[in-house]
């Protein structure tokens, strides 16, 4: 683990990792509280569900245009301004009386707020640590966003029970207040980067020149196709349990198996490989998080669903070398624009992935739907990693997990 404790002996590191973890449990509780909130009022399930949706749906709008603000402006300064302005939108949810629709179109200006955070926060990751330290930030950022997604599901739950939904959404707000305290009082200004024309249209302009640049292009294409399958036996947890013959506890198994062998596959990555090692076996990796999923075509039971799922996310380790990798194709002018286009891409491509995922298993057994995620994983990786390939490592890697 000395890689990763090099990384938060940085005093700077560590108030932007606390401030991500209070507004990871902001987030989550506000999206519970509002869900439960919703359905109490409408009893409309899809209302209810919108609860969810449009925390994610606005991250093309935020990124496509206003992605510069995270270049234009100090990053520290947007970090605190997004943090405050999402506290203040979940304080205004917090009103008794808000009508539903309101409710609605705070959670839209949220959204379209969030993927400005990111992408300043990831380019203040790339001034606080150096090229070595930055994936390994990264990486502790995405396993901090993974177990405060579980624990703030637990804690808005209780919130919940123990309060009133306007207490619990004043508690969410000031955890975003105090993430953007931490930000102010805890990390040093450092001015912004020069960019030319307006704000819509530079960030614009970001987007064209990312997906301009070949290299940095694979880049995105590898981290986001394969998430968006990778999220299929999730989306598909509850018919798969029903199919099992199991209740909510096979259900939960099911949710939780890939985020922690995630965690755990990470964490190993970090403190096993050298960079150059990561960088190595990036693709194989990759393939082998999709392996296990070929499983699903026998239809296996929860013992070996849920072994098979945890497994196969220890691949996910691959994405430490991504995240190096992106930063070495991204030009230091353009580091908010397109790390806000980064996380913003990987939020729909896996909500589209979730959507996906529920229209297959219209026509197709969920755990053959799983396995067609397995296969289709595969094949992204193959196509998407051969830039990044020496002499067919891609297909090599596919062909040789196939043969275990």
């Amino acid at each position: 683990m000395s890689s990763f404790r090099r990384v938060l002996s940085v005093p700077e590191f560590r108030v932007l990792f606390l401030a991500e973890v209070l507004s990871i449990l902001a987030l989550v509780a506000v999206q519970i509280t509002l869900s439960v909130l919703i359905f109490e009022r409408t009893g409309s399930p899809l209302l209810s569900a919108l609860a969810f949706a449009l925390g994610f749906l606005p991250h093309l709008v935020g990124a496509s245009l206003l992605s510069s603000v995270a270049d234009r402006f100090p990053a520290r300064r947007v970090m605190v301004l997004a943090q405050l302005l999402s506290g203040a939108v979940m304080a205004c949810m917090a009103v008794p009386g808000t009508p539903v629709p309101v409710m609605l179109v705070l959670l839209v200006v949220s959204g379209t707020v969030a993927p400005v955070y990111s992408g300043a926060r990831s380019a203040a990751l790339a001034d606080v640590l150096d090229r070595g330290g930055f994936p390994l930030g990264r990486s502790l950022m995405r396993m901090a966003a993974q177990t405060a997604q579980i624990a703030g599901f637990s804690f808005g739950g209780v919130l919940m029970l123990a309060t009133s939904p306007t207490v619990a959404l004043l508690v969410a707000a000031s955890l975003m207040a105090g993430s953007a305290l931490l930000v102010g009082l805890g990390t040093r200004a450092r001015p912004g980067r020069e960019v030319a024309g307006g704000l819509v249209g530079s960030s614009l302009g970001g987007v064209r020149e990312a997906f301009r640049l070949p290299r940095l292009r694979s880049v995105f294409l590898l981290s986001w196709v394969p998430a968006s399958l990778f999220v299929w036996s999730e989306a598909l947890a509850a018919p798969l349990a029903a199919g099992m013959g199991g209740g909510p506890m096979v259900v939960a198994m099911l949710l939780t198996a890939g985020p922690v062998g995630t965690v755990v596959g990470e964490l190993l990555a970090g403190a096993l490989l050298t960079a150059g090692q990561r960088r190595r076996w990036m693709l194989p990796l990759a393939c082998f998080t999709f392996v296990p999923s070929l499983l699903f075509v026998s239809d296996p039971g929860p013992v070996l669903a849920v072994a098979a799922l945890a497994v196969g996310a220890l691949g996910y380790g691959y994405t430490l070398a991504l995240d190096a990798l992106l930063l070495e194709a991204t030009p230091e002018k353009m580091r908010g624009r397109v790390f806000s286009l980064g996380s913003a891409g990987l939020m729909i491509t896996q909500g589209l992935g979730f959507a996906l995922a529920g229209a297959v298993a219209e026509f197709v057994p969920p755990h053959l739907v799983v396995a067609l995620a397995g296969a289709g994983g595969l094949a992204a990786v193959a196509v998407f990693g051969r830039r990044f390939g020496r002499r067919g490592e891609a297909r090599e890697g596919v062909a040789r997990l196939l043969r275990l």
